[in-house]
Formats: structure tokens, sequence, C-alpha cells
């Protein structure tokens, strides 16, 4: 009797670690539907003031999930898109953090690879999991940015 309540106990502890173990690895994942609807709002800012910009959108590994152009748009914002959204992801803030900072005087922030110091990055979160981010590029650095937070709004 003693065997059966110490299995029963012991059985119940597994289940309930394994069941905790899973819970606490659901993360949220950056779907393509997920990363059109952000790139579909932040291209409908963009068209209100008939700004061109590159939107890109990457999954938490920093793969490309989305890549928008829109026509007229240089096509060296691609790659600074790409860059802001690199940026966002890496150090899960959003970029004007270090253009704010660089502006007031603190320049090191530039040497530190990886970040780009200029608004129009910002990171996706699901709850306080960065789970992809948003580049935009193609107008000033504060319209960039109001693009980046539309996109983000919708998600």
């Amino acid at each position: 009797m003693m065997k059966q309540i110490i299995l029963s106990i012991w059985v119940m502890l597994v289940f309930a670690i394994s069941f905790s173990v899973q819970a606490q690895e659901r993360v949220r994942v950056l779907t393509l539907e997920d990363a059109q609807r952000i790139s579909d709002a932040a291209e409908a800012r963009a068209r209100q003031d008939n700004w061109n910009v590159v939107v890109a959108i990457l999954d938490a590994g920093g793969h490309l999930v989305a890549l928008r152009r829109m026509d007229g748009t240089q096509i060296g914002s691609v790659d600074v898109g790409v860059q802001k959204a690199t940026s966002a992801l890496k150090f899960k803030r959003p970029t004007k953090v270090f253009e704010d900072a660089v502006k007031s005087g603190n320049i090191h922030l530039i040497s530190l690879p990886g970040v780009v110091a200029v608004e129009g990055g910002l990171p996706i979160k699901d709850g306080d999991q960065v789970i992809g981010s948003i580049g935009v590029s193609g107008v000033t650095s504060a319209q960039d940015g109001i693009i980046a937070a539309a996109g983000l709004e919708s998600f």
C-alpha cells in the first residue's frame, strides 16, 4: 500500500513538472500572416502622407519574414530597414533609444556591434518576450518611427 502511494505521488509530481515545463516553453511565433498584417498597416500609414518606405519584419531569430519596398523608395533603404529591425531585435529596444543617447552625447554607443542609432526600428513583443522586430526606412527617422509604430499597433 505504501509503495502505491509513493508511486502515485511520484507519477503526479512527474506530470506536474512536465506540464509546468511545457507551459513555460510556449512562446508565440511571429507568423507570415502577422508580418503581412504589420506591413500592411505600416504601408497604409506611409501612404497617408505619400511617404515611400521599406518595411522589414524579422522573426525572433533575426530572419527576414517580410520585406516591402514601396514604389519609388531608394534601394539603400532596404539595407537600412533590415539593419534597424536587426538592432531593435538584438537589443530588445527601439532604435530611437540609441538615437536619443547619441544626440545627448553618448557617442560611444555607435561603436557597439549592431547598433543603429536612427529611429525606425522597434521590437515586436508578446508580453515580455521579443518575438520579432520591424524596421522602416525611407523618410526622416521620426517619420520612419511613426510608420513602424503604426505597423506595430496592428499586432
